[in-house]
């Protein structure tokens, strides 16, 4: 199954569209966000044209009362965590939360095969221990390129996309 990581969006509608259009063509099992949705509209608008399952976790921009209420409204759909959240795929042990401290305590802690974090709106990919430590960047396009992660469960293999090339 593909994965697709996400963060950052800021309610930047403009890439995530694009990066729905992407999902359109090459269809995706799982999108993991980040944080910093922002808005629930955002959610909102990514969980109706998403056709599978959202997990995602709160990052410092998102306004939380919003977001978690746009989540309520998908309950079969988005499942949202507070600081972090984590799911098991194809015998692969995920994690993912927003910011990289967190990110690192818990790769350092051998239990995952990836966990992904945000935050810092930069790409960037590091093994800590057995553990892939994953950065997809940033969906909005604030300070560096528009870009999401895509793994690939059965194989391990994960790849940067840059929006403005797909």
């Amino acid at each position: 199954m593909k994965i697709a990581i996400i963060s950052d969006t800021h309610d930047n509608l403009a890439t995530l569209d694009k990066f729905l259009t992407y999902t359109g063509q090459n269809p995706l099992g799982i999108v993991i966000h980040c944080g910093d949705i922002a808005s629930g509209d955002t959610l909102q608008y990514l969980a109706k044209r998403f056709d599978g399952k959202i997990w995602a976790v709160l990052g410092n921009m998102d306004y939380c009362d919003s977001v978690i209420a746009a989540a309520k409204n998908f309950p079969e759909k988005v499942i949202l965590f507070e600081n972090f959240g984590q799911l098991k795929l194809g015998g692969l042990n995920i994690g993912f939360c927003h910011h990289k401290e967190m990110a690192l305590s818990r790769a350092q802690g051998n239990s995952f095969d990836f966990v992904f974090y945000g935050h810092t709106h930069k790409p960037w990919q590091e093994t800590v221990n057995s553990c892939q430590l994953v950065n997809p960047g940033n969906l909005a396009g604030m300070m560096y390129q528009a870009t999401f992660a895509l793994l690939d469960s059965k194989t391990k293999k994960l790849e940067l996309k840059i929006i403005d090339r797909l």
